[in-house]
């Protein structure tokens, strides 16, 4: 009997955090529903076939990454740049990682690699508190199984909502979606802008972006990625190092 009341009991403690990461997850899974049903409308005129769309939620499960390569697809960029260029902008995913391996190393390796599946920049925001803030963190595991799994699915949902409106209404590429792409992209980096190594590193990606429009296969983008990662990064560590060398004179 006592058996039974702990596999319940740990079964309710499993739901409840799962319904408690979905829960904090909300928020973000409301503000993803646009830019999904941005990315599953604008696939087909990008050259991209409903199936190849939606495999791409399903697999890569990464929104700026999809849009960067919907781009890069629509322009004609050649596959190795593609990769290239999605590969640095999700770079900052390693950081977000390094944050939560101290939490999670005790964990079998099935499910750190659900979780790095997993990560992307709503989930690690939501996440957070949990796992950062609180102690007790061993169950946050399945809090952080609810919230990703809400964002997976919402993202999933809205790719095939969009695709079939693309379907239905075909001439929507004629009401300015292309541009929509931009409007998207500003709309993800716009609350992320909070500090100096941000600002940084939007500006010089900006700059260079434009510096570098004349170049084949749309190589410009991927330099104006990795210089303003750099920027961003070098202005972290060196705020990082100015706080410390200050902590240390005082």
């Amino acid at each position: 009997m006592g058996s039974q009341i702990s596999s319940q009991t740990m079964t309710d403690i499993k739901r409840h955090e799962m319904l408690e990461g979905a829960k904090a997850t909300l928020p973000l899974i409301i503000g993803a529903i646009p830019f999904g049903i941005i990315f599953g409308t604008l696939a087909g005129p990008s050259g991209l076939s409903a199936w190849g769309a939606l495999a791409m939620s399903v697999i890569v499960f990464a929104g700026s990454a999809q849009f960067i390569a919907l781009g890069l697809l629509a322009a004609g960029a050649a596959i190795p740049v593609i990769i290239a260029t999605t590969f640095v902008v999700n770079l900052r995913h390693i950081l977000y990682a390094a944050n939560l391996v101290p939490k999670v190393r005790h964990l079998p390796q099935r499910w750190r690699i659900m979780m790095a599946f997993g990560l992307t920049d709503e989930t690690f925001a939501a996440v957070s508190n949990r796992f950062l803030l609180q102690e007790n963190t061993t169950h946050a595991h399945w809090f952080y199984l609810g919230s990703w799994l809400a964002m997976y699915s919402n993202w999933v949902f809205c790719t095939g909502l969009g695709i079939g409106l693309g379907e239905l209404f075909p001439d929507m590429t004629h009401w300015g979606l292309d541009f929509a792409m931009s409007v998207t992209f500003i709309g993800m980096v716009v609350p992320y802008l909070k500090s100096k190594p941000m600002w940084g590193a939007v500006i010089v990606a900006a700059a260079m972006a434009m510096a570098t429009t004349g170049l084949p296969h749309k190589l410009g983008l991927m330099v104006a990625a990795i210089c303003g990662i750099s920027t961003g990064l070098s202005l972290h560590l060196l705020l990082k190092r100015g706080s410390a060398q200050e902590c240390s004179d005082e």
